[in-house]
């Protein structure tokens, strides 16, 4: 009789639990466990009750033009089910006020500079300074066709700064990226950050031109979708490939942390509550830190280099307020705040139940307010009661909100955001090349490497799986 050659994946997050479930719907010549160190799946996806409906705890919504997410939904019968926002637009914080964000952004970046030019959010000097990106035929910067790896060398900061000045930048792209993993946008690695401007920057030297013809491009529907939702909550996709492996006899070891990793032959053994685990191949899917521990007695380079990977704290604050309190019409999906406005705690809020229909009732308004951000503890470091009751402070300046919440939920995400230096990829590409060389059989995969978000997590958990010899 053979015996089955065996893929241990480490980590239970969406991109653990996508590679078991790849490899068990797609290898039955392997035999597949997943170690998981928390006392559940998901990893930063969760999904609670809150004020009588299941709302996020963290991610909410993926992007619908990025199929692997929305196919992922399709292979587990998800896609009957999935909506859309309910409301397409945002605003910013920003000189002091409420300002609707203008239509034809691409990540933050204006391509219609008379709707930025009416929303009043940038000055007459700012819109003038922007307006020199579409006369310029020579670049100013290293995203170019000369430099390939350029737009890798560099921050988004650097690259809008330099083609539309600092307004723009500080007032648009850097509130929606910088928000997006709670760190900077200046230091933020715009090909592994921005991928979208990343390609447009190389086509032109104007990325105002490049983006519209981008957006034309890419235009086959004007009222398809941005993103999609799942009304149940996200932990529904996390659920459902935990019950798929469990229907094909996958073992997912809960509260079994791998202290260590050893040689073992040609595989690999693993330390585990459970005793030694052997592995023939192995799939790293946990944070930088706990990877370059694993990986230090058998990748030290790599290693190295992987446990320097920085990461930030947030906090996810669910608050539930009576309709008659708030100051302001709830006719958006909810507000940035500008790099130029900063508010002592708050850096984002979304308006869950205007963006989401399945979240809307008639009296109460859910709230999902963001704190802290790489390099600023100051909100992590508020116990829950000072937290919200910060919070509810700015929420008075930006939405004359003056009435204590109904309710509230503070969800922590302790080094949960990657943060993505100029270069990063290139560095990947390193750490894959070195464990390859140094460790073969083992793969790393996760949002340590490709990418935040749902699309990018699920993609690296197929990509491993096919990697799998």
């Amino acid at each position: 009789m053979t015996t089955r050659r065996r893929v241990v994946v480490v980590g239970a997050g969406i991109t653990g639990l996508t590679a078991a479930f790849t490899l068990a719907t797609n290898r039955p010549d392997l035999e597949v466990v997943v170690l998981e160190a928390s006392k559940r799946v998901g990893g930063k996806i969760l999904t609670t009750p809150f004020a009588g409906r299941p709302v996020d705890c963290g991610a909410d919504a993926f992007l619908a033009r990025v199929p692997e997410a929305l196919d992922l939904c399709r292979e587990l019968g998800l896609d009957t089910i999935l909506t859309a926002p309910a409301q397409k637009s945002a605003y910013v914080w920003v000189n002091g006020g409420l300002s609707r964000l203008p239509s034809g952004l691409v990540l933050g970046v204006p391509t219609d500079l008379e709707a930025l030019a009416a929303s009043g959010i940038v000055s007459a000097d700012g819109i003038a300074r922007a307006a020199q990106d579409l006369t310029r035929t020579e670049w100013i910067d290293s995203a170019n066709g000369d430099d390939p790896n350029g737009v890798d060398d560099q921050s988004v900061g650097h690259l809008i700064r330099a083609r539309l000045g600092d307004e723009v930048h500080e007032k648009l792209v850097s509130p929606l990226l910088s928000g997006v993993n709670a760190g900077d946008a200046d230091h933020l690695s715009l090909a592994a950050g921005a991928a979208q401007i990343a390609v447009a920057a190389r086509k032109s030297p104007s990325l105002i031109s490049a983006l519209r013809e981008q957006t034309a491009a890419a235009q086959t529907n004007p009222d398809a979708p941005v993103f999609h939702g799942i009304p149940v909550g996200t932990q529904t996709l996390t659920d459902l490939l935990l019950a798929r492996l469990t229907q094909a006899d996958v073992p997912v070891h809960l509260s079994c942390p791998v202290t260590d990793l050893s040689r073992n032959g040609n595989g690999w053994l693993l330390t585990t509550p459970l005793g030694p685990v052997a592995a023939d191949e192995l799939i790293l899917t946990t944070p930088a830190a706990p990877t370059a521990r694993l990986l230090d007695a058998v990748a030290p380079a790599t290693a190295s280099d992987l446990g320097s990977v920085e990461y930030a704290s947030a906090a996810m604050v669910t608050l539930a307020v009576s309709k008659k309190d708030l100051g302001v019409p709830l006719d958006a999906s909810g507000f940035l705040v500008a790099q130029t406005d900063p508010l002592p705690t708050l850096t984002a809020c979304s308006w869950a139940s205007a963006k989401w229909a399945h979240l809307d009732d008639p009296e109460v308004a859910i709230l999902r307010v963001s704190a802290g951000k790489h390099g600023d503890t100051h909100a992590l470091e508020l116990d829950d009661p000072p937290l919200v009751e910060a919070l509810s402070v700015d929420l008075a300046t930006t939405m004359g909100i003056d009435a204590p919440p109904i309710a509230w939920r503070v969800t922590r995400w302790i080094d949960g955001l990657p943060q993505y230096r100029p270069g990063h990829p290139g560095r990947v590409a390193q750490w894959r090349a070195g464990v390859a060389s140094d460790a073969p059989g083992i793969h790393l995969a996760g949002a340590a490497y490709d990418g935040l978000g749902l699309p990018a997590c699920v993609r690296q958990g197929r990509q491993a799986a096919a990697a799998i010899s």
